[in-house]
């Protein structure tokens, strides 16, 4: 009975990381502002974490800048920057490495002190690269003020979404007009190959 209900509590969980990345797709997809779009994702990562903050650096010659967090510190978005030799959050970018901590994150030899931030006294810390096209473009972090054992669904949930944000970066870069006007299937022939059906016949 007992494996039965352990198993049960592992299909609702990924149940409810499928809908994590479902709801940050359809993010995505909407007409929201890049900072809109942020800052919900942030949100999100906290609900499904039950964090007590989450935070989104994005890279701009070479520093890390604070660009979305999931509890208000308007303050402090666009201002707190850290160099890329600074502080977990830069070595987790320089490393491209996931960064779990269970406790006691500020005594780490690597942790940089932000004294805006109520965040550097907060014991869990749990970061990921964030990726655009094989290229680290920033971090998001999940923060607990208490000790906090992450999980394998956290590790993997936070490392996916990472990934989100790295396409969804991409894609704020092109306007609406431009995605209509495209080509998508003279896109596909430039930089891959489409098979003739032909081809598709000789392999089945």
């Amino acid at each position: 009975m007992p494996k039965v209900k352990e198993l049960e509590s592992r299909v609702e969980r990924l149940e409810q990381q499928l809908g994590l990345y479902q709801r940050v797709s359809r993010l995505m997809v909407r007409e929201l502002s890049l900072a809109e779009t942020l800052q919900a994702i942030a949100r999100l990562v906290q609900d499904f974490t039950l964090c007590d903050s989450c935070l989104l650096y994005l890279i701009d010659n070479e520093q890390l800048v604070l660009c979305a967090t999931s509890n208000p510190h308007p303050a402090q978005i666009g201002t707190v920057r850290l160099n890329l030799n600074e502080g977990l959050t830069g070595w987790v970018a320089r490393e491209r490495k996931l960064l779990a901590i269970s406790s006691e994150a500020y005594r780490d030899p690597r942790f940089k002190t932000f004294s805006e931030l109520p965040e550097d006294s907060y014991e869990a810390f749990l970061s990921a690269p964030v990726i655009a096209r094989n290229r680290v473009v920033g971090v998001i972090n999940v923060q607990h003020r208490m000790p906090h054992r992450h999980t394998g669904s956290e590790m993997e949930m936070l490392t996916t979404i990472g990934e989100q944000v790295g396409c969804l970066l991409v894609l704020a870069r092109m306007a609406p007009t431009a995605v209509e006007a495209a080509n998508h299937v003279e896109l596909v022939r430039t930089h891959g190959h489409i098979a003739s059906r032909d081809e598709v016949s000789a392999e089945n």
